[in-house]
Order: C-alpha cells, then structure tokens, then sequence
C-alpha cells in the first residue's frame, strides 16, 4: 500500500486516537506517511492510543503524538512549534484531516430550562467541531508549513443538513463546517491547497454512540444503505488516502459523500 507520492511525507490528524481519525492514520501510515498525531484523552483510554502509536510505527513511519486540547490557541501553537522543532525548518505537511467530535447535545428548548442548551455550550460545540479548523489552517499557513498541492479534509455528517434530537448544536457546527471547506477552498487555491468536507454515513464510533438514541440510528442506517451495512472508519480512510493522491488536484470546495449511497435513499 505504499504510494510514491505519499511515502516520506506528513500527515497531521486533528482528533487522531480513535474513530475515523486513528482508522485514516492507519491507513496513511501503511501509504508510508509520517503520523502527527492531536487528540484528548483521559489516562483511561491512554492504553489504546500507545497501543495505535506502536501499530503506527510498527508501519516503519515516524509518529508524534499530542494529548492536549485542539481547540485551545497556546496548545495548537505550542503543537505547532514543536512539529517544526522536531522535523526542521524544511519539512512541511502534505495531509491535515479535522475530525474533532466534542460537543453539547442538549435540546434547545425544555420544560426545564436548565435542561436546555446555553450560550457556553453552543459557543464550545461551534468552535472544537467548526473554528478550530479555520484557526488551525491559519496557524499553519502564518509558519508556511503547508507543501504546494496540499490536502485538507474535514468530517461532516448528513447531521449538517437534518434534524435529530438534541443534535441541534452539533448540526449547526456541521453546517458551519461544511461552510468554512468552501470559503477555505477559495482562499487556498492560488496556494495549491484543497479543502473538501467529507460526508460520512453512519458510523459506528464513540463519538456516535454518545447521541442518545444512537441504536434506533444504526439501526435505520443499515435498513436504508443499498449495500446493507454501515459505513465503517476504515470506508472513510481508503477514501481519503486515494483523494490526497497528486491526480485529484482539481477536486476543492466540496462535501464529498463516503456513504455506499446511504444519502440518497430517502
């Protein structure tokens, strides 16, 4: 699985240690791709990301991985500043992947209003799930670390453009998101640099089964895909190693559908 064009270069994942994120940084690694790894996680569930850093470097690449909050501004540049500490002025990064999931699910409107969705939660979901996105590729492009014919994708879900229980400021942050791949796309182009969303089905990830009623999802996922199954991590990371491929150069500004058709099924 070794790509001439991948092999040697860097890949940066926002949201690295499990989900779509550990399953792309698998899959970029075994392309032979160098990982650098953010993501945030309790002592807990440090097991299971050393457990992917040795998988990663078992690849023969070289991986970096930081336990810090993504979305806060004196990490990400203290992130930053140590990936050019560590790979030298001259080194850049070929691949980010945004696929920060972290965000209130509460509805907006309760009985109880204490129940209900407040200004610091709305604030926070927009920002990991959205913005952090927009500040990352600013910090990156201000320290001149993107190569000419970059790639950048972000994880959206059909949840950007339907209703759910509680999903409201997820929804939103999708949408948003979604928003700042094309307004990005534009800005970058005359630096070579593509930005695409990509649209997963559903997926059975940690982050999903945090959505209350998140079984019944599944569940209706499986009956409507006209392949009968649910897309997996694994869908999303073969489809992101082949579009970070030189050839799809011309391919920016989208929401690109990984779903074996589930979003047209109605």
């Amino acid at each position: 699985m070794r790509s001439k064009a991948l092999s040697g270069k860097w890949f940066l994942a926002l949201g690295a240690s499990s989900g779509f994120g550990a399953a792309t940084c698998r899959r970029m690694a075994k392309a032979g791709m160098n990982i650098f790894g953010v993501h945030l996680d309790r002592k807990q569930s440090m097991p299971a990301v050393e457990a992917l850093i040795d998988e990663l470097k078992a690849e023969g690449v070289q991986v970096h991985f930081f336990n810090v909050n993504a979305a806060d501004a004196d990490k990400r540049a203290e992130v930053l500043d140590e990936f050019r500490e560590i790979v030298g002025s001259n080194v850049k990064i070929r691949v980010l992947m945004h696929t920060l999931a972290y965000g209130t699910l509460k509805p907006f409107v309760d009985d109880n209003a204490a129940n209900q969705i407040n200004q610091s939660n709305m604030d926070m979901t927009s920002n990991v799930m959205a913005h952090s996105l927009v500040y990352w590729v600013q910090d990156i492009m201000a320290r001149d670390m993107f190569e000419k014919n970059s790639r950048i994708y972000a994880m959206t879900s059909s949840g950007g453009t339907r209703i759910m229980p509680t999903y409201g400021a997820v929804s939103a942050a999708k949408a948003a998101l979604e928003s700042h791949c094309r307004q990005l796309a534009v800005e970058l182009a005359p630096y070579g640099i593509t930005v695409n969303a990509i649209r997963a089905g559903v997926t059975d990830t940690p982050a999903l089964r945090k959505i209350p009623g998140h079984e019944e999802m599944l569940n209706l996922a499986i009956s409507r895909n006209p392949s009968g199954r649910l897309t997996t991590p694994q869908d999303v990371a073969e489809a992101i190693a082949v579009l970070s491929e030189p050839g799809t150069y011309w391919m920016t500004g989208n929401t690109i559908g990984v779903d074996g058709g589930e979003d047209i099924v109605g």
